[in-house]
């Protein structure tokens, strides 16, 4: 059994102020990829120099500003690929290169010599600052970590004499979920104090979630606490840095932008230590599904999984939001059949705005496909396989036609597993365009009668075999369709009546050709068979899909 009494909750936030809980996202945050640092730290072979860059430049072609390059002071592979970057003036200069140190002289008089020539730098430092690592890591008071922090300050601003560069200072108590509010607060007033930032150049106060400790909630009142607590608020970017380890960095992250965060640090699709870090593009393409302009250059998701599956090497899941090959994918039969509807409402209404059921954004604006989005298997319905028909092939089936041609595709899956769209199409080949035995149709010539004495206006003259004999007939009736069923009903025993045609176009121009669906019923025993042909002419398309349905009911009466 678990040993759940070896824990203990971990304290909430007496907040009733909160305000929070009533607002709604309406704009993208400052964003600040983490990628090169607590993404690359985290993989199990990390990057060398040139798959950093090649991670880089897509960064800055996804539209990042703020990007954090590594600890170039605790390791020299993120050194030179700074140095590399400065050397080959390869960082553009609207974004800004963010260096992590921590509150160390030699280690800040290293980042110091790696940024040198860097035209504009976010300088990062931090301390843990948690009750918990107070204790059993470092064995300070408070007074103590905060003088780490005040120090480390310090040594920054000591650093700005001999930089070209612009500097802004962040500062992040590590651990920040599992320290009191007040001392958080204490010793980031205290940093601002040491810094004096100004409005044109704010210090960004990154609050991290280093251990997600609770739930979403806790981490919003947290954040809207420290928020309107800070002095000088205008004088500060309040940035947040979520990971997941109860599965809950992006939830906590939207929760934390409603309380006041400007700023989002995370990686591309949630790498990180543990579960990983927040994922940036679940939260962008969150807004963009709402409507808004998530600032990022994300249109392309498969270009962006290439580049993150060849650096980290590391796959993405096939659930994961957005970017895994299965989200828009539908198995289920009624899931199949809304989106079929929904994409054809939107077409018959011209409706500009996206409504489709169980896909809340459209694949097409992330570079997807619509074609992957239905596939087959044993727990597809009927109209999954008329969507597949319509949308791989162009042939809309009627309606009356989906439990018959679905139920044979559902026998075949229940063999072989999930069955594709070529295959659906061989089967209906094999059932309805190709069912040319006994009676394989050759040709016809249709006449107009005007009207004889029997009522009948089209006389048709069909070539046929029956079982491989040679036949010629004539028929009677009132237009082409009739004409033949009436011709055929004379020879051989078939006695139908027709109980369902439609026809449509499957393609356009001058060599269109036509669908042509027809259901006949044998009149002495009640059967009931479905027939389709093709042909760029619509009356030997008809022709052809009443053979179709007199060798289907053939072959139910005489197996």
């Amino acid at each position: 059994m678990l040993n759940y009494m070896k824990y203990r909750r971990n304290p909430v936030v007496y907040y009733p102020e909160r305000e929070w809980p009533n607002k709604e996202i309406e704009k993208a945050p400052i964003w600040c990829s983490v990628d090169l640092r607590d993404g690359n730290q985290a993989l199990i072979e990390p990057m060398v120099v040139e798959e950093k860059l090649l991670f880089f430049n897509l960064l800055v072609k996804l539209g990042f500003k703020e990007i954090e390059i590594g600890f170039p002071a605790a390791s020299q592979i993120e050194y030179d690929f700074l140095r590399l970057l400065v050397d080959r003036n390869l960082i553009p200069d609207d974004v800004k290169v963010q260096v992590l140190s921590q509150c160390r002289p030699h280690l800040i008089k290293r980042t110091f010599e790696a940024i040198q020539g860097c035209k504009n730098v976010i300088f990062h430092i931090y301390n843990s600052t948690s009750t918990l690592q107070r204790d059993v890591v470092f064995n300070m008071d408070r007074e103590g970590i905060k003088q780490i922090a005040v120090d480390g300050t310090r040594m920054v601003k000591e650093g700005l004499a001999d930089f070209d560069g612009n500097i802004q200072l962040e500062y992040s108590p590590e651990s920040f979920t599992g320290t009191e509010l007040d001392f958080a607060l204490e010793i980031c007033e205290a940093v601002k104090a040491e810094w004096q930032p100004t409005v044109e150049n704010p210090i960004i106060f990154n609050l991290p979630a280093t251990v997600e400790m609770n739930t979403p909630n806790v981490y919003a009142d947290q954040i809207e606490w420290m928020s309107r607590h800070f002095t000088e608020r205008e004088k500060i970017i309040l940035s947040i840095h979520p990971h997941n380890d109860r599965g809950c960095g992006v939830a906590a992250s939207e929760l934390a932008l409603l309380a006041g965060a400007d700023r989002v640090e995370g990686t591309l699709f949630g790498n990180g230590e543990r579960t990983g870090n927040v994922d940036i593009l679940n939260i962008a393409y969150n807004m963009f599904s709402q409507g808004i302009d998530p600032k990022l250059d994300i249109e392309n998701v498969n270009e962006i999984i290439a580049v993150y599956e060849k650096c980290n090497k590391m796959p993405i899941d096939a659930r994961h939001p957005y970017a895994g090959k299965l989200v828009f994918t539908a198995f289920s039969g009624s899931h199949q059949d809304a989106i079929n509807k929904g994409i054809h409402a939107m077409e018959a209404r011209g409706s500009k705005i996206w409504e489709v059921p169980y896909l809340p954004i459209d694949p097409a604006d992330l570079g997807r496909r619509y074609e992957p989005i239905v596939r087959i298997n044993s727990q597809s319905g009927k109209g999954g396989v008329a969507f597949v028909m319509e949308q791989y092939y162009g042939f809309r089936l009627p309606k009356a036609m989906h439990k018959e041609f679905a139920d044979c595709i559902q026998e075949l899956s229940e063999r072989q597993g999930e069955v594709s769209p070529s295959q659906i199409m061989d089967k209906f080949r094999e059932m309805y365009i190709n069912a040319k035995y006994p009676l394989h149709f050759k040709k016809m010539k249709m006449e107009d009668m005007g009207e004889d004495e029997r009522g009948f206006d089209t006389k048709v003259t069909l070539t046929y075999t029956f079982k491989d004999e040679l036949r010629t007939i004539e028929g009677y009736g009132n237009g082409p369709i009739d004409a033949i069923k009436q011709g055929l009903n004379t020879q051989d025993d078939y006695h139908t009546k027709l109980t369902m045609y439609e026809e449509h176009a499957l393609t356009t121009g001058s060599d269109s050709q036509a669908a042509t669906y027809i259901e006949l019923m044998n009149t002495d025993t009640g059967e009931k068979a479905f027939g389709v042909g093709i042909s760029s002419n619509i009356n030997r398309s008809s022709a052809r899909a009443i053979f179709s349905a007199m060798n289907r009911l053939y072959y139910r009466k005489h197996s």
